[in-house]
């Protein structure tokens, strides 16, 4: 399974931002995707995710700013980021994995795309 994550970039405080996970050589109905994200100085943390496009999973400190969402018919995961806030800049990734469980191993990881909120 290879995963491409796009639609970072540079937004100022109470912005918004979309960021897909494009996924090939499996489909996203099947995976539970995951996005983490990594800032300056600080280990990767959970963000999202989807679980066989049925059931959502969320961090605390997202919760209602960001949605996670599934297209089947495109094979991509989004996560809408409203409101966004300087201390969710960071690099995001999306990742993939075997099974229903948010947390745990995840085999498939794409790039990171960059998000930077600005005060």
């Amino acid at each position: 399974v290879q995963l491409q994550a796009s639609g970072g970039g540079l937004v100022q405080a109470g912005g918004s931002l979309r960021l897909s996970c494009a996924a090939s050589g499996g489909t996203v109905s099947r995976l539970t995707v995951g996005w983490f994200r990594q800032a300056p100085g600080k280990e990767r943390e959970f963000v999202a995710a989807s679980i066989w496009s049925r059931g959502t999973r969320y961090a605390e400190f997202v919760k209602g700013r960001f949605t996670i969402s599934s297209d089947n018919a495109k094979n991509t995961v989004h996560l809408q980021m409203n409101s966004l806030k300087p201390e969710d800049t960071a690099i995001y990734y999306c990742a993939g994995r075997v099974g229903t469980l948010a947390i745990g191993e995840y085999n498939y990881w794409g790039q990171g795309t960059l998000v930077t909120v600005s005060s």
